[in-house]
């Protein structure tokens, strides 16, 4: 830390917490909606912690919080695992939250000036109400939706004014993440983003003050006033001499008077009682490979172009559909070959006609087998594409049907190709005479001649042969 002023340190960490959107809560099926009104209708066994229901973890809540580790240049762990939070509020239906503790899904990072600890999942709690005068009602509505908590390291600025300013831009930045990878709507007013200041004053460089968390800010501006006003009376009750100290606690927010009040003594991880949750599994290789790791394997196994992986990449479809195919094809080079009749050929189709459907995987890779042995040639290998995304049917019995197989009989190249030869003696003169290119003009009538059926590589040979 660098010292701000003759006598103290200003340090804050802040705590985001981040209503993840999914159409589903964290653990089970009940709908994920912050907009519904009526109370308590969004609710099942699971989420209401009724004996014997078992939380079944959401894929998409996990695939959200890689996204947002990916964005703040955090690590991605490789196994992770879901924990019980033991703490007993109205709010929590089972007496525990599920969240995570030792086995984070994302460790590191840096937005805005703030080094990230960690980011984690957990399920949101149910909505107090004390609007009822001497009584409080809750709707478990919200109980159970996916939250992202995001955890940074303390951090020190030039001044506790600078300090606040910068916790506020942190969470303004981090909202905009949100926001730009679609995974929350963020919209502190409906308190699907909370921000928790953890905020300390030292009066040595070396040494952390003792800790106060101010819980639940709900706007930026509330933000940056709490952390000033928290520094404020820290100095204050180091400075006026009655022997008062700063002692670790839980704060909240009061916007009316714009100044902290007491809640409860600060909890430490021992006072929840960690431990696994049992009725989720641990997830090791279960998280999706992700686009860096895919890069290099595709083009490690593969050898594809970069563009090409680019596109499954971008595209989970296609990249499901290219994956199988994979499978199906018989050696390395038709995978490159598959690829390239794959994003070139079959989305030039779908560019021009967006209603046009891949044909099975398995009519895909018979196409590429059949090509790549130069059973067709490459130009029949277009047409018959173009014919089975319309209709699914097989390449072969198209090509047979057709005629469109290529033919490396000699014999019967041999009569088609001296006709050729006969009607073009001039083409034949500039080829004897040097002009070796000259051959492709025969090449191409005799392939005419046989609708695309001759093998062009056996032509060639064969003319080269006779016009010795």
């Amino acid at each position: 830390m660098v010292k701000l002023n003759e006598r103290y340190y200003f340090t804050v960490g802040l705590e985001v917490h981040a209503e993840l959107s999914t159409q589903t809560k964290m653990f089970c099926s009940c709908k994920n909606d912050p907009d519904e009104e009526k109370p308590n209708v969004n609710i099942c066994p699971v989420c209401m912690a009724h004996p014997g229901a078992l939380p079944v973890a959401n894929k998409k809540a996990i695939e959200n919080v890689i996204k947002v580790g990916l964005a703040l240049d955090g690590t991605i762990a490789d196994f992770t695992e879901f924990d019980r939070k033991n703490y007993f509020y109205p709010d929590i239906p089972k007496g525990y939250q599920i969240s995570q503790y030792k086995y984070p899904i994302v460790s590191g990072g840096h937005l805005a000036n703030f080094d990230i600890t960690r980011v984690h999942l957990e399920e949101d709690t149910g909505t107090n109400k004390h609007d009822r005068g001497d009584y409080s009602l809750i709707d478990f509505n919200r109980a159970g939706v996916p939250l992202l908590e995001l955890v940074t390291e303390p951090n020190t600025f030039e001044s506790k004014e600078e300090t606040a300013k910068a916790a506020s831009k942190f969470a303004k930045e981090f909202q905009l993440v949100l926001w730009h990878l679609g995974v929350s709507e963020a919209n502190m007013e409906k308190g699907e983003m909370r921000v928790e200041a953890n905020i300390s004053v030292s009066k040595d460089s070396k040494k952390l003050g003792t800790k106060v968390e101010v819980k639940n800010l709900n706007s930026f501006r509330s933000v940056e006033r709490a952390v000033l006003y928290e520094f404020d009376r820290m100095m204050e009750l180091l400075e006026n001499g009655k022997g008062e100290e700063v002692i670790q606690e839980t704060r909240g927010w009061d916007e009316g008077k714009q100044k902290t009040f007491s809640q409860r003594k600060k909890e430490s991880s021992e006072d929840y009682r960690y431990f696994p949750e049992p009725d989720l599994p641990k997830m090791k290789n279960e998280l999706p490979e992700l686009p860096e790791a895919k890069r290099a394997r595709y083009k490690k196994d593969f050898g594809i172009k970069d563009e090409d992986i680019e596109v499954y990449i971008n595209d989970p479809i296609l990249d499901v559909t290219f994956s199988a195919i994979a499978e199906l094809v018989t050696s390395l080079e038709k995978v490159k070959i598959a690829s390239n009749y794959f994003t070139s050929d079959y989305l030039g189709i779908k560019k021009s006609n967006p209603q046009s459907k891949f044909p099975s995987v398995e009519n895909f890779a018979e196409l590429i087998n059949l090509v790549s042995e130069k059973e067709i040639s490459s130009r029949a290998a277009k047409d018959i594409l173009a014919r089975i995304v319309e209709k699914d049917e097989s390449p072969l019995k198209i090509a047979t049907q057709e005629n469109l197989l290529q033919s490396s009989d000699k014999n019967a190249l041999k009569e088609v190709a001296q006709k050729i030869i006969d009607a073009n003696p001039k083409v034949v003169a500039d080829y004897k005479g040097g002009k070796e290119q000259a051959i492709m003009s025969l090449v191409g009538q005799i392939i005419k001649e046989t609708k695309g059926s001759a093998n062009p590589e056996v032509v060639i040979k064969l003319l080269k042969e006779m016009l010795k």
